[in-house]
């Protein structure tokens, strides 16, 4: 039996690591001013930070293959003026600038979202997704505000 290599054992110990422990570390590494917040309940958990300009929020429903991973962040209340012409420039950028995120409407809200099964999950998708959001999140929410909000 051939010896495992220093790479074959770091990625067991990441698949040993639950999903929980890895948000955590991706949020309290990307969090502003220790304002993560955390939620329990049977229905899951939900954590909520501040990244930039941006709350962002964090959903992990449980850790089997049929549960769901969902990260948001609201970037602009709606109703938005000239609603038509936003609704272009976010199937624009959801084609060209937003990986594995896009936007959406969640509560009268534009938000960037990424959402997706637990199932074969990894740690680095995990960082990827979380840290996508933020940033996308944090890098329009000013411009589509100054562009379409509310005056």
């Amino acid at each position: 039996m051939e010896p495992e290599s220093s790479q074959d054992l770091l990625d067991t110990e990441m698949e040993q690591t639950s999903h929980l422990d890895v948000i955590e570390t991706v949020i309290s590494s990307l969090q502003e001013d220790q304002s993560a917040m955390v939620n329990h309940s049977e229905e899951g958990s939900l954590w909520k930070f501040k990244y930039g300009s941006v709350e962002v929020f964090v959903r992990l429903t449980g850790e089997s293959d049929e549960d769901t991973l969902t990260i948001w962040a609201p970037v602009l209340k709606l109703p938005a003026q000239n609603e038509a012409g936003l609704t272009r420039k976010l199937l624009e950028l959801n084609w060209s600038s937003t990986f594995e995120s896009h936007f959406g409407i969640m509560d009268n809200q534009v938000v960037v979202v990424a959402q997706r099964t637990v199932a074969e999950l990894s740690p680095g998708e995990v960082s990827r997704n979380i840290t996508v959001v933020a940033t996308i999140a944090d890098s329009y929410d000013d411009a589509l505000q100054a562009e379409f909000g509310v005056a």
